[in-house]
This record gives structure tokens, sequence and C-alpha cells, in this order.
């Protein structure tokens, strides 16, 4: 049994945002690199709050295992002479090393014989190996922004007031900053601001409480949701549901409490996308519903603090809510004086970008790319795509949009329903800009889809055209996610699209605006998309090596590159595969640079070479045709059928024979079997 490790790093309130990866970051830096020191450990627990991040690691072994190392030296050959004495090459290489000549020894590798050092490194105490990590380690934990404070030259995502860093009951000691490690936390910092003695993680666990402070992030979330939901059954209703906001507010407090207000009743007729995102996005209040899910004129507010008078609490945030749900009622009332349509000449002064005209030249560009996707996918769609892709941008310059930016689209759908547009495409006109974060809602509707993949579209485009293209940390105009939104959207709605047809057809319509070479621009963008396909393939569970290799072969139509992957990992399953494989990789290997031509059936010799050509004519007619039907299993398990021909080929077949002529026409077929498999995969890349 080993001791635990326990770190914890204590701040000024941490942005919300910034916790959930500052502690898988520290998780994974910390495991990471006991496994690289060879320091046996157990479970790896994170925990957090606004003002702390925490780390327990259970049974870490006290020091690390010890190990034998040779440092290999010059060969034999060059350190002895022909009368077996050292030449100054063994020496030489013997004082390097600190040690004496007759200590060296002679080891047989690959290359032949070589002489080596022999060490056995006794494993250091762990304490002390932290000792000189963790300074380092806390300053590579990310954060989107960092800050200095005092007159110091460490930054962190907030000012550090103090570290706790241990093993066992020991003090793992070094400095960071300003600040000493010790054995000692606080409480909470207006409830009880008192120093804390830690020993272990489970206790610690336990005293915070006492403190006010609830550190597992699970347990603090139960709590919420418990001290809500009592709160709104206090007033006769029960909790929207909101596992964003939940989460968020998780990392707002400490030792949460709530409290539930209300608002006048006149407030209900907002469309209640108004009144959530005025609780949700200014003032994290949690909405409150009826059974059969209508919003009630009652808020939750979360709270840091046991609350010694709630009546105090409720009227200060009901003035609060008030006040911007008058401001609400203002803009939605004064909007519905202009209809939506009447909005879109406004687009005409609203900058998109610099580089790429205003909203309305935008507007335009992508309303004559959707009309072109939906002549493909659903050409019965394409007046409502039109009416869509006209109007979808016109509530950006609403009264409500601009004071509550939140509400684009939503909005857009409010004004449409309230201006007579037909729900289908008040719908979409709200779908367009789904999904709004990665991994989020997609569009449901055929038309919101269709719109949504041009205006996306219209900006990777736009941007890669005029040279905006996202760095590792910067990526203002959210492409990544955009173009993953564009592929999930195809594949939900199984839109059969090229991809290069898209591109160039984007390309087309930002002619007068774009400043980068054509060729560059598609192969940027095709690039992009492919990268985000990859990803998203492999974060499903299809193995890389499968994924790279059939994007290796071709790329163009995501839906039809999806299916060719899903065959290609199921039939990698198949115990005859991987010799397959190995037999295709010879395949292409030794015709690398072979230029193919016909097959002579008439200088085949062997019965091999006959057997293969046959079976090879019979599979290619069936593997040609379920190709053509987009029936990428069955056309890969005509493929398996060739192993035995072809293993039978490389056994019995001397493929680089004298003869000339012999020869060529072995390469001409063998480049035939490997030209048709490649339309599915570049079998290079497959692991065997």
């Amino acid at each position: 049994m080993g001791k635990e490790f326990y770190l914890e790093i204590g701040t000024e309130e941490i942005p919300t945002s910034y916790i959930e990866p500052a502690l898988e970051a520290m998780r994974n830096l910390v495991t990471n690199y006991l496994d690289d020191q060879r320091i046996e450990h157990g479970e790896a627990i994170i925990a957090g709050t606004p003002r702390r991040l925490s780390l327990a690691v259970r049974d870490v072994a006290e020091k690390q295992e010890g190990r034998t190392v040779e440092i290999i030296g010059p060969p034999k050959s060059i350190a002895f002479d022909a009368n077996g004495n050292p030449t100054k090459a063994a020496a030489g290489f013997a004082s390097a090393q600190g040690v004496d000549v007759a200590d060296l020894e002679v080891k047989e590798t690959k290359k032949g014989e070589y002489l080596c050092v022999v060490r056995e490194e006794v494993g250091q105490p762990t304490i002390k190996i932290l000792q000189k990590f963790l300074p380092g380690m806390i300053a590579r934990i990310p954060f989107p922004k960092t800050m200095r404070w005092m007159d110091l030259h460490v930054t962190f995502a907030r000012p550090i007031h103090w570290i706790v860093a241990i093993m066992g009951s020991e003090v793992i000691p070094f400095t960071y900053g300003n600040i000493k490690s010790k054995n000692m936390s606080r409480g909470h910092r207006f409830m009880s601001p008192v120093d804390i003695e830690v020993k272990s993680f489970d206790e610690h666990v336990e005293k915070l409480k006492e403190h006010f402070v609830i550190l597992p992030i699970e347990e603090r979330k139960e709590r919420i949701k418990r001290v809500i939901a009592e709160a709104a059954e206090e007033v006769g209703g029960k909790i929207l549901d909101d596992p964003e906001l939940l989460d968020e507010v998780n990392y707002l407090v400490e030792y949460p409490s709530a409290v539930a207000g209300k608002y006048d009743e006149k407030y209900l007729r907002l469309p209640q996308e108004v009144l959530i995102t005025v609780m949700r996005e200014h003032q994290r209040y949690f909405a409150v519903i009826n059974d059969e899910g209508e919003l009630l004129p009652y808020f939750v507010t979360v709270n840091n603090t046991i609350t010694r008078n709630p009546d105090v609490v409720r009227v200060g945030n009901e003035r609060v809510i008030r006040a911007r749900l008058e401001d609400a009622r203002f803009y939605f009332e004064e909007d519905q004086k202009v209809k939506l349509e009447d909005r879109v000449e406004e687009l005409k002064e609203v900058v998109f970008h610099s580089k790429l005209g205003t909203s309305w030249e935008k507007m335009e560009r992508f309303s004559a790319l959707a009309e072109f996707i939906a002549e493909k996918v659903a050409p019965d769609k394409l007046e409502a795509v039109k009416r869509t892709a006209y109007l979808c941008k016109a509530d950006l310059v609403t009264g409500m949009v601009g004071e509550f930016p939140e509400l684009q689209g939503a909005m857009g759908r409010a004004y449409a329903k309230l201006s007579g547009e037909p729900e289908e495409v008040a719908e979409a006109i709200y779908e367009h800009y789904l999904p709004t974060r990665s991994g989020g809602e997609l569009p449901r509707g055929v038309v919101g889809a269709i719109v949504s993949i041009a205006d996306k579209l219209d900006t990777i485009v736009g941007c890669f055209g005029v040279g905006i293209i996202p760095t590792g940390a910067a990526d203002p105009f959210a492409l990544r996610r955009q173009t993953l939104g564009i592929i999930r959207i195809m594949l939900e709605h199984e839109f059969d699209l090229s991809l290069d047809e898209l591109i160039e057809k984007s390309i087309s319509l930002l002619r007068d605006k774009i400043s980068e070479p054509e060729d560059r621009i598609k192969i940027g963008v095709k690039d992009f998309f492919k990268t985000r396909f990859q990803n998203l393939l492999i974060s499903e569970g299809y193995e890389s090596d499968v994924v790279d290799a059939a994007l290796n072969a071709k790329f163009d139509n995501i839906l039809d590159d999806a299916r060719r992957i899903k065959a290609l990992s199921e039939i990698k399953k198949k115990p005859e595969f991987t010799s397959l494989v190995i037999a295709f990789k010879r395949v292409v290997n030794i015709t690398r640079d072979h230029q193919p031509g016909p097959v002579n059936e008439k200088l085949f010799k062997e019965d091999a070479e006959k057997n293969l050509y046959e079976a090879f004519v019979e599979t290619r007619g069936k593997f040609e045709k379920f190709l053509a039907e987009g029936n990428y299993l069955d056309a890969m398990e005509e493929m398996v059928k060739l192993k035995d021909p072809v293993d039978k080929f490389f056994d019995g077949v001397m493929v680089m024979d004298p003869d000339e002529k012999l020869r060529e026409n072995r390469l001409n077929l063998l480049s035939s079997i490997g030209s048709l498999f490649s339309q599915v995969a570049d079998f290079l890349k497959i692991a065997t």
C-alpha cells in the first residue's frame, strides 16, 4: 500500500468555464508524470469549486521503481585493436561514463557487437520527485486567459492564496510565486474564513462541510438540484430542466442555497424564449414550470451562502429581473411595429466583416448556395428554403436581439409567426443557427438544415478566402464548430452531397471578395473538413487507422464516406482480413513504380496466376456493382474472397520474372487488383 498524494490550489474566484478543463489537465499531468517516473499509483480523483482546484491520487508508491540502464558506446571493432587492447574510443567512452575500461561490457545488437555500460538506478523518493515537478505542473495548467499579481512573474487563472501539497502526513515543500506549499486549506470565504489542517482527502472533504464548502463536484450538484426543487415546490411548481445552467451554477458556488422569486404575470405574454433567456443568461436564474411544462411567473436563484433573510434576497432579485423583463417587453412591442420582411433591407447597413461585406451580401450568397443544395437534396422544399434564407438574418436588426444577442434565431422565429409566415419557415429561421455548440441540438427540419449548411459554409469559405484561418488558440468565427456542425447535419439528414461541388459553388459566389488563390482555398477548406470528420469518427469509436485508410483513398461525400468507413470497420473484424491486408500491401509495394497496362491472358504460365485473374474478373464485376449501389459491406465481402487466390499467387509465382513480358503482365495483374480496391481504402494505412 502506498500513500495518498493530495494537491489543492486555493485562489480567488475562477471563471466557471475554466474549472473543469483545468481539473482534467491536472489529473492528466500528474498521472502521466507518475507513470513516466515509474511510480505506481491508484485512482486519481478531481474536485473543485470556484476557489479551489483539488486532486487526490490514492496509493502512490513512496519511491519510484529502480531500473537497469544500458548505455551503448562505440563498436567493439574500433574499441579494441588487433591485440585486444582498448583504443582511445574505449577509453573515452569509459571516462565519459565514469567507469574503468575493465567495467565495460560487450553487447550484441542488430548492427553487431558494441561496448556498453550497465547501470542499476535506485528509485528516488516520490516526495523529492514531486517537489521538483509540482511548480512547473501548476504553471502548465491551461486556461483561456491567465493573469499576474503583485510583482510576481508567475501566472494563473486568478491570484493564488494557498497551496496544499501533502503525501501521507508529510508536506511536499515548494514555492510557486510567493506561496509556499503547506498542509493548511481554508473554509468558506464569507461564512467560515478560517485555516483548516489537511490530513487526507476524505477527511478534508468532511471537514470542509463543517466550514460550508462542498468540495466534490457531483455532491454539490445534487445539493443544488435538491434546494432549487424545494424552492420551486414552495411556489407550486418545478424546475425547468437546464443541465448547462446547472453545470455553470455548480462552479459559481461552494455552499449552495436557493430562494424563489416572483415576477409580474403580464410578462408571461412575452415569448417563452425571452423569459428563459433573461433569467438564464443574465441572472443565472432557474425557470419554474407547471406540470404541463408551461412557465409560471417565478424563478429560483442559487446563492453561495446560507441566506439569513430570504426576503431581502428575494426582493433584490425581483427588482433586478423586473427591470430586465421590462426592457424585453418594450423591445418586443416596438419590434412588432415593423414586419420581419421589411427589416431585411436594413441588413445592408450591418457589416458582417470588413473584407466579406454586409450581412445583406452574405444573405444573398448563402441564399444562392441554399437553393443549390435544395435542388439536389429536397427540390420540393425549394420555395421554403428561399423564403427562410431571405428572412433568417432579419432579426439581427431588431431591438430585442440588439439588447439580448442570445435571442437571435429565437426572435426571428417569433416575429416570423407574428408576421404570418408558414410554420415551416418560422422554425427553419430558428434552426438555421443550430448547432450552437459542440455536440448541440441539430436542425430537425430539412429546410433549417439546408439553410444552416449554406450559412455556415459561406462563413468558412469566406474566412479561408481572405486568410482568416483558425490557429491553435484563435478561432474567432468558430469555424471548427461550424464545420463540425455541417458534417453532423449531413449525416443526420443523410444529405447525399459532394463537398467539392459545395466548396466550388461557394467560392464562385465569393469571387469578388476573396483574396487567396481559389485552389488554395479549396484545398484548405477540404483539409479542414477532413480533420474535423476524422476527429468526429474517432471520438465515436472508429479506429484511427480505418478512418485514415478510408479517407486517404477518397474524401468528398460525407454521408458516403461514413458508410464506407463503417463497412471497413466491420470487415476488419473478420479473421482473414489481416492476412488479406498484408497481401494487398505487398501488391501496392511491388507495383508502386509500375505503370499499369492491360493484362494478357495468353501470357499466363502458372495455374496460380490464371486462377487469380479469373477470381479477380469475377470479383470485379460484383465489387463495382456493389460500389455503384453504395453497398460497401457486400463490396468488401467480395474483396475478402480474393485472399486465397492472392496468397497462392505469391506462393507459386515469381512476379519479377527475368522474362520482361511475363514480368510486365504479372505486374499489370497486380496493379489492376490494387487499383480496384484502392477505391475503398489505402490499405497501407491499415495497422496489421
